[in-house]
């Protein structure tokens, strides 16, 4: 009995002996309201985990298990604030939204996408409804939650927070994932829990924030923020009860927009240091959720990433703007960018679902995607075949059914044009790494010159910063996009794209996406597949920007649908699985939505107020003539109908 007493004092000893040493004794109200936190969560998932064990074999009491899981989830969600910045994939072994992920990071570009694990407490939800199955199924989902947490407790995560600067990070993270994940239901299983849990969330927060001003009186967050933030609690309590009429976008307008804005001034007049990479996209400089450069996918100078100066730039943007429309880039020297990317019509083709190939024989088998905001995503294409927009350029050129030249050709093409070779050997003296000419000078110049269409803002964007008003239907239809739609659980704001706060990743979805309008039977297109060659990715594409999609039908990867109105059927009747084909793998809920007439009309009205005004381009009258003189009948935009 001694010995045991000695061993639990010296225990004691040691853990006390931890803390007063943990990062010099930085030990404050902050950092132990911190471990307290987690430690409460460990514990009813420790408990959790005890019943289970001990009723292994038993059926499942459903009531019991939800009760117990949504407590858990409470707590969960009240140290959000911290878990999903300071180490995203053990918050995945938490409450993980799907089993596998695949999605490949900003930094993880140029390697394979290697195999995430989900689990915790999203997915044990579907396995308490099983039928037949006993307690047992379910210790797998807690016990990785509580290992999760058990990351949290350890002192290389809690060493992170003995400085002010990680605070005002975390919290713009997590200001991201009220407006564009929590309020959605994304990784919340059932519709009736999404609010309470929203509740859970903003009021556990604000104990965070007054145990950090507590601790750091010298960096405290403004009163102004916190008098704003507890007037958002004050509006989710009053409306947490019917989740279909929840008002999404005065959530976002007048409360959650305005509170990143002074959390983004804090972040710079308390000079704060990012130290993670989960800050690696974010632009410190946009104080709106709807600030066009949030974030940014894609480098749209290349080469001249480190020209600064308009003058230069402009030239650049000059040249790449006579590239785009000069089809010298194709074997037959025919088909330009242009060809297929039309500036009348957003940059896209709006009248037939794909173009012909290379050589007009038969169509290709994708959508021509408009390359209006793709600075916005972090892999292009439908598959997400490309890293980085000067990859797609030289693809295409070499690619037999679009461009099929060699870039060796087409550099020795565009030098036998005096005009082009004299701007081009201008130009190359802006980039000493790179001091020859090459095919990287030449797409750089077009992809900065595709660049200058994305910068501008739709009529919702200005409206949900408070910068124009929105009519009541396009209102409508936003919050049935984020709410009843569900929409907003895979285009996410502010592009409305698949890429979600961090803006680190791109998402990809399995749509069960039909060959024709009878869904007689599946596109046969594998997507990312065929790039990544995984069951969970067999049929998946990239989610595209909703910006400008009134203007850019038609719709899905294979242009099967041709209006907005069979899109919505296609989501409303859940996807190619709820029309009756055979999706096994399908990420959209099979489900209906039950949306009604009137809510199908403001959703599209919604849809339509995404539209940008875009400076359309004329093409150029001429091109630079070339000293190959069968050059020199290539027509502005080229030749393909």
């Amino acid at each position: 009995m001694k010995i045991r007493v000695f061993s639990f004092l010296f225990l004691g000893i040691l853990l006390m002996s931890s803390f007063s040493n943990f990062e010099g004794n930085k030990e404050n109200e902050y950092t132990l309201f911190y471990q307290s936190k987690f430690q409460s969560l460990g514990l009813q998932l420790t408990t959790i985990i005890s019943k289970l064990k001990e009723n292994a074999g038993k059926k499942i009491d459903s009531n019991w298990m939800d009760s117990v899981t949504f407590e858990a989830r409470k707590e969960m969600k009240s140290i959000d604030f911290w878990t999903r910045y300071l180490d995203p994939n053990a918050q995945k072994n938490i409450n993980g939204p799907l089993e596998v992920e695949w999605e490949t990071e900003v930094f993880e570009k140029f390697e394979k996408p290697y195999r995430r694990e989900g689990s915790g407490l999203f997915l044990v939800d579907e396995a308490i409804h099983q039928e037949n199955e006993t307690y047992a199924s379910l210790l797998p989902f807690f016990e990785k939650a509580r290992a999760g947490v058990s990351v949290f407790q350890s002192d290389s995560v809690r060493s992170r927070l003995t400085d002010f600067h990680h605070f005002y990070f975390c919290n713009r993270l997590y200001l991201m994932n009220l407006a564009a994940i929590y309020s959605t239901g994304f990784e919340c299983p059932k519709e009736e829990w999404i609010l309470p849990e929203y509740l859970a969330s903003l009021n556990g927060t604000l104990k965070i924030y007054q145990a950090f001003n507590r601790a750091y009186p010298n960096t405290a967050i403004h009163q102004e923020y916190l008098a704003l933030f507890q007037r958002l609690i004050s509006f989710v309590e009053k409306n947490q009860h019917n989740y279909e009429t929840f008002d999404h976008f005065e959530l976002i307008k007048e409360y959650l927009n305005p509170l990143y804005g002074m959390n983004q001034s804090m972040i710079k007049n308390y000079g704060c240091v990012s130290k993670s990479l989960v800050d690696y996209s974010i632009n410190s400089e946009a104080k709106s959720l709807f600030s066009k450069d949030l974030y940014l996918g894609q480098e749209t100078k290349g080469v001249f990433r480190r020209v600064t100066d308009s003058v230069s730039l402009e030239k650049i943007e000059k040249l790449g703007e006579l590239f785009f429309f000069d089809p010298i880039f194709s074997l037959n020297n025919e088909r330009a960018c242009a060809s297929c990317h039309q500036p009348d019509q957003f940059f896209t083709r709006n009248d037939r679902k794909t173009e012909m190939d290379f050589q007009q024989k038969s169509a290709l088998p994708r959508n021509t995607l408009s390359v209006i905001n793709s600075i916005y995503n972090h892999l292009l294409m439908d598959d997400g075949k490309h890293y980085s927009l000067t990859h797609q350029a030289l693809g295409v050129i070499e690619n037999p059914t679009e461009m099929n030249e060699k870039r060796e050709q087409v550099l020795q093409k565009i030098l036998s044009c005096q005009e082009y070779k004299k701007e081009l050997n201008q130009l190359v003296k802006l980039t000493p790494s790179y001091p020859e000419i090459s095919m990287e000078h030449v797409v750089s110049c077009m992809t900065q010159y595709m660049g200058k269409f994305s910068s501008s803002s739709s009529p919702f964007d200005l409206a949900v910063q408070g910068k124009q008003k929105i009519s009541p239907s396009e209102k409508a239809g936003f919050n049935v996009f984020m709410g009843k739609g569900q929409c907003g659980t895979c285009h996410f704001i502010p592009h409305f794209n698949g890429v979600k706060p961090p803006y680190v990743s791109s998402e990809f979805e399995v749509l069960g996406t039909p060959e024709d309008k009878e869904y007689r039977k599946l596109s046969p297109d594998d997507g990312r597949y065929g790039v990544h060659p995984v069951k969970e990715m067999k049929n998946a594409f990239r989610t595209g920007t909703l910006k400008n999609i009134a203007k850019t039908g038609p719709y899905m990867h294979n242009g099967v649908f041709s209006t907005l109105e069979e899109v919505i059927d296609f989501y409303n009747h859940g996807g190619g699985a709820g029309h009756g084909l055979l999706v096994e793998n399908q990420t959209l809920s099979s489900d209906s939505l039950h949306l009604n007439a009137q809510e199908k009309k403001e959703l599209i009205a919604f849809l339509e107020g995404l539209t940008e005004k875009i400076p359309m381009n004329s093409p150029p009258k001429v091109l630079p003539k070339s000293k190959i003189s069968a050059l020199n009948q290539r027509k502005p935009g080229g030749n393909y109908p």
